[in-house]
Formats: C-alpha cells, structure tokens, sequence
C-alpha cells in the first residue's frame, strides 16, 4: 500500500514517513520545501511541488492509496498577524489538496490537526467532546479543515482520521532528524539553546499562573509517539474504521520550569532565563484526555519528557551543525 505524505520533508512528516515505512508500507513524500527541508526527505522519493499545483499533485496521488496530511502553516502569532497566509494555504490549498484526492478515488485521509481547534477549554483534562471553539486563524483554520472531512465523509465515503495534536517535541532517537523551524518558537529546542554559552536567554512568560510552580502547563508529546499514532490511524482506515478524531498526547502536563530543568540536566548546564509577563490568551493548563486513542487504536505515547528532552539535545548536537 503507498502512502501520499504531504508536507513529508516537515518535523512530524519526516518522522511518520519513518514510522510508515517500518510498517511495510510505500511512501511517496510532498512538499514545496517552503518549511521543509531536504535532508529530513534524505533516503524517500521527494515529489517536489504545492498542494495547489494539480499539474505536480495529481500523478503523484495517482499512485497513492492513502494520504496523510502535513503541510500546514503553524505558528499562532503569525496567524494573527497574517491571517490572509493561514486561510491561503490551511484552508483554500487544502481543500484543493482534498478535491484532488477524491478526484483520484483515494477514500483513506489521515490529518494533521491540533488542540488549538479547542481554543481555551473550560476543562482539563481535554476530551474530544470539548466544544471547539479556536481562538486565533491557525486553530480557526484546523478547524474548518476538520468540517470539510466531516462534510466529504458522509457525503462521498471519504474516510478520515482527524488528529489533535498537544505539544510535538523531541527528535528521531538515531539523530538523523529532529525539530528544524525558523523562526523556532517550542519552548524545548529554545531552552536546550539557552543552555549554550552566549546564547539568548530563554523567554519565561509568566510566573503567576495558578499552576504548581506558576508557569504554563503543557502536554508534550514525543514526535515518534506521535508517528506511531498516525500508522495506527491509518491502519483503522485501511479495516473498515469509521472516520474519527483522536487527541494525541500523553495525558499529563508538564511546567515550563519542569522542561527547564529537564534541559538543564539532558545538557548540564543552566538555562538561561528571564522572567516576563503572560501572553495573551495563554492559558493556565493544557493537558490530553487520551482514553480514546487508547481504547480506538490501542495506542499510548511512551516516552517520558526526559526522553523527549534528550533526543532533542542528541538531534541539537549531532543534527543541526550540518547544512540544510
């Protein structure tokens, strides 16, 4: 069975490519390379192209059997600056992206979506059930990606799985690949960066949370977790699964001082910070309700925030001196 992974030479394409492949399946990686980097692609065939140009994207679904879709853009503060990019590419390409796919006849999608389709939940943990109610164009755009699934299942027999991501960390456990973003904005890579010496300091923002230490909670999953649950979806799809979407986290939070000090002990140094003021629209507290996923695929995310902080700081030593 071949697989179409779209935006494939992105942080979590590369890494389900990986996971797809281990599995047995044939995968064709897509991508304009806009985010998206050769050497995560290192070893696939790369179709280069956009998910709005028909001409580059039809051969290429015409010997997929499935697609799995990546290329978002996915930074909130730009969305709110540039909403016009974000309902460009998240909502008018995708859709065309979707046409296109069931033009070839493939009724097997798995997306890639987000919490951020929840916007600020008035309880934790996070059910699917949660009204979804975003509160910036990246989530806005998640989220009527997510209707037009909805709508082309009960309609033409497209069937989806939609994946609600938390917060994807960490890097492939060979080094090979890892989290690769300009500008960088995860608070892992940032804090593994402020560890160095003369490096920037790491930006706290807010101390007075009513959280356990005062900082944001959060729950961060390790990226090949995450692989593992897009196979998994993908394979619910192939058995005559109904269309659904999952939350994909670990079900507990983590503090931003509690990653701090996880950097500090994966690179034995001190990170480097300085305290400021919350951001707007951050909320206390996020964190998975993750019994679906488990009772539907079977699947859990298994590695602790240690190891997701250390893959990251062996993807930061051995991975990002060379070239892109």
């Amino acid at each position: 069975m071949a697989v179409l992974v779209v935006g494939g030479a992105g942080y979590i394409g590369s890494h389900a490519a990986r996971a797809l492949r281990r599995s047995g399946y044939e995968v064709i990686l897509y991508d304009n390379l806009s985010t998206g980097y050769q050497r995560l692609a290192q070893g696939f065939e790369l179709v280069i192209g956009d998910i709005a140009d028909e001409a580059k994207l039809r051969p290429a679904l015409a010997r997929a059997d499935a697609v799995m879709h990546f290329a978002a853009h996915a930074y909130v503060g730009e969305s709110v600056q540039n909403p016009r990019k974000y309902f460009r590419n998240n909502v008018e390409a995708a859709l065309s992206l979707l046409n296109d796919t069931l033009d070839a006849g493939i009724r097997r999608f798995v997306f890639s979506s987000t919490c951020a389709v929840y916007g600020v939940p008035g309880k934790i943990p996070i059910t699917e059930e949660t009204p979804r109610e975003p509160v910036n164009p990246y989530g806005a755009s998640k989220l009527f990606f997510e209707h037009a699934l909805e709508a082309y299942s009960r309609a033409y027999g497209l069937r989806s799985a939609r994946l609600r991501y938390f917060n994807a960390a960490g890097a492939d456990e060979s080094g090979e690949i890892g989290e690769l973003h300009d500008p960088e904005t995860h608070l892992i890579p940032l804090a593994l960066a402020a560890a160095a010496p003369g490096s920037a300091q790491l930006q706290v923002f807010g101390a007075d949370y009513p959280t356990p230490d005062g900082t944001c909670v959060r729950d961060y999953i390790h990226v090949n977790d995450l692989a593992d649950a897009h196979v998994r979806a993908l394979q619910h799809l192939e058995t005559g699964g109904d269309s659904l979407a999952l939350n994909l986290g670990t079900g507990r939070g983590h503090s931003v001082l509690e990653v701090i000090q996880a950097a500090e002990a994966a690179t034995g140094c001190p990170v480097r910070r300085v305290m400021g003021p919350r951001r707007p629209g951050d909320p206390p507290v996020l964190v998975a309700d993750v019994a679906q996923s488990q009772k539907i695929l079977g699947w859990q995310a298994t590695r602790t925030l240690t190891e997701i902080v250390s893959s990251a700081w062996v993807w930061m030593q051995k991975g990002s001196s060379r070239s892109a």
